[in-house]
């Protein structure tokens, strides 16, 4: 058999294999991890944000006190999940069909021009419905942007990784949702308190029209700054060599003796490597690689199991009222102004108490334990939890359901949340990581979209408790369908793909 060949990186120059564990970075990938980041810092950001943001826009847009029109307010919450589908598909197909030098930076400045059109809504001028019409489609575009960030990103980082800290690195850069959220939750409590005078003491309400503005316009910073890091970064050299892998086969066929290569040249083999290496990453060439089983089974795996932890993921964390209410902050009583800076604190003890830390678990421990094990049991362990806050739901003492709720926050992030991102782009090889990291991504996406559609109404047919029994089931089916993937700790997809090629299996 070949011997395989090892794929450089242009982070390797800086990497010095030794005692140090993959948790340290050097200068080469922090700058790396500062470049990706920042898109999930902002996707994170903008999920929270418009919890508080449409309460504001209901106070200066309602000033009678009624609320916002059900519909319009589904549609405004859901826009960038909506968005983000589309993205994710587009800027993963476009990653691998074009490079990722000639996309990246993209899909940030359509986050960037959606932002700034969302802070210039018309309030005053447009109707209350107009308005709210006006910034969904601003989000919808900004969903369009961040949902680009998933492949992009993802792909960007797995090109240029060592394989011994790939798993660290995409972990890192996904951590940052842990950080966007409480960041925006600093953010909307710090604003709202320089506008305490004017809005609590002086009575002008309306006055909250600035508080959001600014609240949003502040993610600006983070996007500004990185965009020439993105739009100037080259093209990486794992990208370059899945475009024209023939020298890495013709390396590996000479590695072999002269017998093994002739049995590997002959038939038709000569021709159907050359054909496959002639053709771009485009549609065809995807669905003909995946139309075998198992290339098949690893893509159903990553969307299957990323969609039914975003049903259960986003299912909680969208739908934080009935957390708030037990900790004291569901911002019910007091002025306007009282009610939106409860909601706020109460996001930021949210945050701390579980969604950060869980993220930091599966930095230092993914490269130990591996991708396979930490889903699994992040998986039975989110469902254990959610199981126990289904069947207390209403006898379950305040300290027993923040504990329980903390833990359940812990074991989704050290977990499924962290794994469902980093598996599609260290399962698949390079040519196609791209798109399939998207069709993961997006199928996510859908969960989100559906659990966020379906909780109120079902929670109030059929009680919020029977609602966590359908996310612990999810759950449970998420670490059965988890057995389809591969472990993928020091797994190179890329020379899995050679060595088929070589043999003649690639497609």
């Amino acid at each position: 058999m070949a011997t395989p060949v090892r794929r450089r990186s242009k982070l390797e120059d800086f990497e010095h294999e030794g005692d140090r564990p993959p948790y340290f970075l050097t200068y080469a990938e922090v700058k790396l991890l500062g470049i990706a980041g920042v898109g999930f810092f902002l996707d994170a950001y903008d999920l929270f944000v418009i919890n508080p943001v449409a309460t504001m826009l209901q106070y200066r847009l309602y000033p009678d006190g009624s609320s916002l029109p059900a519909g319009l307010q589904g549609l405004l919450k859901a826009a960038a999940n909506i968005g983000s589908v589309i993205g994710q598909f587009a800027f993963g197909y476009l990653a691998d069909a074009l490079g990722r030098k000639a996309i990246y930076g993209k899909e940030l400045m359509l986050i960037i021009f959606a932002t700034i059109m969302s802070i210039t809504t018309p309030t005053g001028s447009l109707s209350p419905n107009g308005s709210l019409i006006y910034l969904t489609v601003f989000r919808i575009i900004l969903g369009i942007g961040v949902g680009g960030d998933y492949p992009m990103s993802a792909s960007v980082t797995s090109d240029r990784a060592v394989l011994r800290k790939r798993g660290t690195m995409l972990a890192y850069i996904f951590s940052n949702q842990g950080w966007g959220s409480l960041i925006g939750s600093l953010v909307t409590i710090i604003v709202l308190a320089a506008y305490k005078h004017v809005m609590n003491d002086e009575g002008e309400t309306s006055k909250v029209d600035g508080v959001w503005r600014i609240v949003v316009g502040l993610s600006l910073i983070p996007a500004f700054g990185t965009l020439y890091q993105r739009l100037t970064l080259p093209e990486s050299i794992r990208y370059q060599e899945s475009q024209n892998p023939q020298a890495n086969v013709e390396l590996q066929q000479s590695n072999d003796s002269a017998e093994e290569a002739a049995k590997k040249e002959g038939g038709n083999h000569a021709v159907l490597t050359e054909e496959v290496v002639k053709k771009k990453a485009h549609f065809r060439e995807f669905l003909t690689y995946f139309s075998k089983w198992r290339h098949a089974k690893l893509l159903i795996g990553t969307c299957v199991c990323w969609f039914l932890l975003d049903i259960a993921f986003y299912g909680i964390n969208l739908n934080q009222n009935v957390v708030l209410q037990e900790i004291g902050f569901d911002g019910k009583t007091g002025t306007n102004w009282e009610k939106l800076f409860k909601l706020g604190v109460g996001n930021v003890i949210i945050t701390v108490l579980g969604f950060v830390p869980g993220y930091y678990a599966s930095i230092l421990l993914i490269e130990t334990l591996g991708r396979k094990w930490i889903q699994i049991q992040g998986f039975l362990m989110a469902a254990l939890f959610l199981g126990i806050l289904a069947g207390k739901f209403y006898s379950l003492s305040k300290p027993g359901f923040i504990v329980c709720f903390s833990l359940l926050q812990f074991f989704f992030n050290f977990g499924a949340n962290t794994t469902t991102y980093c598996y599609p782009a260290e399962v698949f090889p390079t040519r196609y990581r791209g798109f399939a990291h998207g069709i993961s991504a997006a199928a996510g996406k859908a969960g989100a979209i559906i659990s966020a559609l379906a909780f109120n109404s079902l929670s109030n047919s059929i009680g919020t408790d029977k609602v966590l029994w359908i996310f612990v089931g999810c759950c449970i089916a998420g670490a059965g369908f988890t057995l389809l993937l591969p472990e993928v700790r020091a797994r190179d997809p890329d020379e899995i793909l050679l060595q088929d090629m070589a043999e003649g299996s690639a497609i």
